[in-house]
């Protein structure tokens, strides 16, 4: 698996070769993010996703690129987590999108960074797919607005 520091094309296979160069795709089950090269390759990164009642399947695109973003809660975040600021600027250490966000297309989920590096890998959001920082810096140079993102069980 590829961390920003030397992310490379890794080979993984045929079971990714049904999706277009281009497309990312997030495999829940595996807690992996797949930017898909060629035929047979891709750029692979950990991510931590939806915990258990959280998590979601389907396609979306990106619809907006965000470098150091504010965060406010969603509606269930605020409901479990009533103390939670209203806002939490972007680049504070408390914010949960870490140094950049990609939303999603049709909800509330964003493809984002984390400053809780140990969350990577696990069941741990609400539904947003969330990377290490130099992983979301990485990817968010690779794709643009608009590009299509594939979750999976």
């Amino acid at each position: 698996m590829s961390t920003a520091a030397q992310a490379r094309p890794e080979l993984v296979g045929t079971h990714l070769a049904d999706y277009s160069p281009g497309t990312i795709v997030v495999k829940t089950s595996e807690r992996r993010l797949y930017l898909i090269l060629d035929h047979g390759h891709a750029v692979v990164y950990p991510v931590g996703v939806g915990k258990a009642g959280k998590q979601w399947a389907g396609t979306t695109k990106i619809d907006g690129k965000y470098l150091n973003p504010a965060w406010a809660p969603p509606a269930e975040v605020k409901r479990d987590k009533p103390n939670i600021p209203d806002v939490i600027p972007g680049g504070s250490p408390r914010n949960p999108m870490g140094v950049a966000a990609m939303t999603l297309a049709g909800g509330e989920y964003a493809i984002h960074g984390t400053n809780v590096p140990g969350s990577i890998g696990g069941f741990v959001s609400y539904g947003c797919i969330r990377m290490l920082n130099d992983d979301i810096t990485d990817l968010y140079s690779r794709v643009s607005v608009g590009t299509t993102v594939v979750v999976t069980r």
